[in-house]
């Protein structure tokens, strides 16, 4: 493309006509011997992340020993990773298919709602599964008292709508922008920074306000984990024995490994958007951020786990492998 540098085309007006703009989605390469080999590996992770994520959400409803907080839990996170995945890789490799990288102001206002509403979905989910942790290991005696089935509800529930709220503030702010008629968007997806730079009116105030919204939204959730796993380490530091504590660390292992992955990536987005000219560094970081962290969770959270593993035997064929 001609301007990968995210100049919009205007003509002789750049205010915005809302039913006319056009966002040409520049994707990761133009380069036609690599378009195959992206369509490739982006059909195979979405259909990896899909697959696994499945499986485990199948695994916890048809095994009765599942059927506690922790793995109900990961169950909605199973369901909102291939949601977030979807929400931005599918409409990737169909526009590597048909070499078609239009999308209407509408379908991306959509697609943010969409993507933010499940990525912070996620980061919710992981404070909510880091309180399950933290009243597992610090109250054991209370906690079928405690984490009952009302509760996980209303907390599945409070954490929607808390996603909702901070996705439907992105769009209204985005929303108010001007745009050019045609807009080269250097990017596979709407992402709301890119489209505060390809504005063709002062977006100073919208940018502050997009931040704010990223920091708190990302810092709250954050908090909320790391005062959880405070109190998880204070509590473990004084069992007595090295057995007892390494099987209290042992059931927080894979949660860590997930919530490190997710908000280190997470942060290398947010970092690399803040750049004016860090544009390919912030596609290949959101790469990592919307479809290898998908991939991988259902593997981090089963490799480990042998009451995941023995459902998941249960489930799939004998042939299998697991």
């Amino acid at each position: 493309m001609a301007v990968w540098q995210g100049l919009c085309l205007c003509a002789v007006d750049p205010h915005n006509v809302t039913g006319a703009v056009e966002f040409l989605l520049l994707g990761l390469s133009d380069d036609p011997q690599v378009q195959p080999i992206l369509f490739g590996l982006f059909l195979s992770m979405y259909m990896v992340t899909v697959t696994g994520n499945l499986l485990i959400v199948l695994a916890v409803g048809s095994d009765a020993r599942l059927h506690t907080p922790m793995y109900f839990f990961l169950s909605v996170l199973s369901v909102t990773d291939i949601g977030f995945i979807s929400s931005t890789v599918p409409k990737m490799i169909w526009d590597i298919h048909t070499q078609s990288r239009g999308m209407a102001y509408a379908g991306c206002l959509a697609q943010l709602s969409s993507f933010n509403l499940l990525g912070c979905l996620d980061s919710v989910l992981l404070t909510v599964m880091a309180y399950d942790r933290f009243v597992a290991i610090c109250h054991p005696l209370h906690y079928p008292v405690i984490m009952n089935p009302r509760l996980c509800g209303l907390l599945a529930l409070a954490s929607f709508l808390i996603s909702l709220v901070e996705s439907q503030l992105n769009v209204l702010v985005i929303s108010q922008l001007d745009f050019c008629p045609v807009v080269e968007v250097p990017h596979f997806f709407c992402d709301p920074p890119q489209l505060l730079k390809l504005a063709c009116d002062d977006t100073s105030t919208q940018n502050i306000l997009i931040y704010i919204i990223a920091a708190l939204f990302g810092a709250l959730p954050a908090s909320g984990i790391f005062l959880s796993y405070y109190k998880i380490v204070s509590s473990i530091v004084k069992v007595p024995a090295k057995g007892g504590r390494h099987k209290a660390f042992s059931t927080c292992g894979s949660h860590l490994v997930v919530v490190c992955l997710f908000y280190g990536t997470g942060l290398g987005v947010y970092l690399s958007s803040t750049l004016p000219q860090a544009s390919r560094n912030g596609v290949v970081a959101s790469v990592v951020y919307t479809v290898v962290t998908p991939m991988l969770n259902p593997f981090i959270y089963t490799l480990r786990n042998r009451d995941m593993k023995r459902a998941l035997q249960r489930l799939l064929p004998r042939t299998v492998p697991m």
